[in-house]
């Protein structure tokens, strides 16, 4: 757990082709939101991730690239690759998203109440750029009560380096 920590951190730091790094150290530094408009999240994003990301959308359940991920390593935000979630904390609800028991840590998700589609639920967002992931439900495993159930195409997969 430790070293994925590490390569977490790593992470924050590697520059990305998809964000000027200018924008990420602003990100890293100050923890300030990083914010796009409409036209640049279109832009750098396909259609589904914006959808998903930008639109507050959900892919179909099982139909997720990252669902059936065994291997190790840190799952970060699609849109501003924020390290959110470690393998570790990665395990199978069968509801048909990648469902995780907790964050790297707490702070780098926004929590909203979502009252759509009739139900109360907690909308799960990237606390550095306000991309959609998902929701979090208290029907977790007993490590937490809590499982992230989290959208394939928010995230993309980081395996440590070797």
């Amino acid at each position: 757990m430790l070293q994925l920590l590490r390569e977490a951190s790593f992470l924050l730091k590697k520059s990305s082709p998809k964000i000027q790094n200018k924008e990420q150290k602003l990100v890293e530094q100050s923890g300030k939101k990083l914010v796009k408009s409409h036209e640049q999240w279109r832009e750098q994003l396909s259609d589904e991730e914006f959808r998903v990301c930008r639109e507050q959308g959900t892919e179909a359940p099982f139909s997720g690239k990252l669902l059936h991920n065994k291997d190790t390593g840190i799952y970060a935000c699609t849109c501003c690759e924020t390290p959110l979630f470690v393998s570790d904390n990665k395990y199978d609800s069968g509801c048909g998203w990648p469902s995780f028991d907790a964050p790297i840590n707490r702070t780098v998700i926004h929590y909203l109440e979502d009252l759509s589609h009739g139900m109360v639920r907690t909308e799960i967002r990237c606390a550095a750029c306000d991309s959609h992931l998902g929701h979090v439900f208290e029907d977790g495993p007993q490590t937490t009560g809590e499982r992230y159930c989290v959208n394939s195409v928010s995230l993309i997969f980081n395996k440590p380096d070797q």
